[in-house]
């Protein structure tokens, strides 16, 4: 099943460790995000070529076992369209993480999987990009989680120019909620592309970094951006770690075209700016990670292990940091 392309590690000899992978378990979605990655052209993102739950499973399994992985992040698509497969496939890894839109009820699935539901700000902000109403529709699921609910509720939100004044709101009105903390996100724009939502390097992201750095200051135990993470994103080093890329070398993502795996260029797909990368998930593992960037910005903490913290990293990539 699993097919061989150009960016594709599946068929590689001998075969390459990834300590976790990325998988969308669907094509399909019931939102049409202005920003989402998936859906934009270069990508496989073709709703009809969904794999039956069986044949899904077993690919999943032999993937595991040919490359090591120990963590998995199940996304769409909204994964929760499938929520049946998500219930067997997450006996299969030790740690799991569900993102989610949010807008469908999540299930308790124990205290091994963590959720990461989007939301980009207050419902004026929030509601344009995601859809009319979703906003009130995932604070009404979030709050109706029962005080026994086990697996770990995060927010992520994605910072763009346009929200990045109105992310403290955000914050606020979820600080006293069943949610467990809340990580940035920065928007990662496709190769050449010049919208509202994007900024040019990341001397003009600046701003939008201070604005998460002062969330952090202010919010240490909610917001769970690391602060050494939000310190790489500055032009002194932002460049650095795009260019040493440590997910390449650590997050197998699992695409899917024509029933069978596909990998894409990165997580994000086959057409995202690398220079202009904003992904959490790249600047949370350098900041735990070793690299050029060290000689710009020395750890001021002990070394990562590599990829026994790396594991932790993903199989819970976005627990408190």
């Amino acid at each position: 099943m699993e097919k061989t392309g150009a960016w594709d590690r599946l068929g590689a000899e001998p075969p390459p460790a990834f300590p976790g992978a990325i998988l969308n378990v669907t094509n399909r979605c019931n939102l049409k995000c202005a920003h989402c990655f998936i859906y934009t052209d270069g990508n496989p993102n073709d709703p009809t070529h969904d794999i039956p739950d069986d044949e899904l499973l077993a690919a999943v399994e032999r993937v595991r076992d040919r490359h090591g992985v120990r963590g998995m992040l199940w996304m769409g698509g909204e994964p929760m369209l499938r929520w049946r497969l998500l219930e067997r496939g997450l006996e299969l890894f030790a740690k799991n993480t569900i993102t989610t839109n949010g807008t469908v009820p999540l299930k308790d699935f124990g205290p091994d999987v963590t959720y990461v539901v989007s939301l980009d700000g207050p419902r004026d902000v929030n509601d344009p990009v995601r859809g009319e109403g979703v906003y009130d529709r995932v604070r009404q699921n979030l709050l109706a989680l029962p005080e026994n609910f086990a697996p770990t509720v995060q927010l992520q939100c994605v910072v763009t120019k346009q929200n990045q004044h109105r992310l403290a709101e955000l914050v606020e009105s979820f600080v006293d909620t069943p949610v467990d903390g809340i990580a940035f996100t920065f928007y990662v724009p496709n190769e050449g592309e010049n919208s509202e939502r994007t900024w040019t390097d990341a001397a003009d992201r600046e701003a939008a970094v201070d604005a998460v750095v002062e969330l952090k200051r202010r919010y240490p135990d909610f917001v769970w951006n690391s602060s050494r993470a939000l310190e790489l994103m500055r032009p002194a080093t932002a460049k650095l770690v795009t260019d040493n890329c440590p997910t390449l070398r650590t997050i197998l993502p699992l695409y899917v075209e024509n029933g069978q795996f596909t990998t894409p260029k990165c997580c994000y797909g086959n057409n995202s700016d690398c220079d202009r990368c904003g992904a959490w998930v790249v600047f949370a593992q350098a900041a735990k990670l070793p690299g050029p960037w060290d000689e710009v910005l020395p750890p001021t903490k002990h070394k990562s292990r590599g990829a026994a913290d790396f594991e932790a990293g993903m199989a819970e990539p976005l627990r408190r940091e």
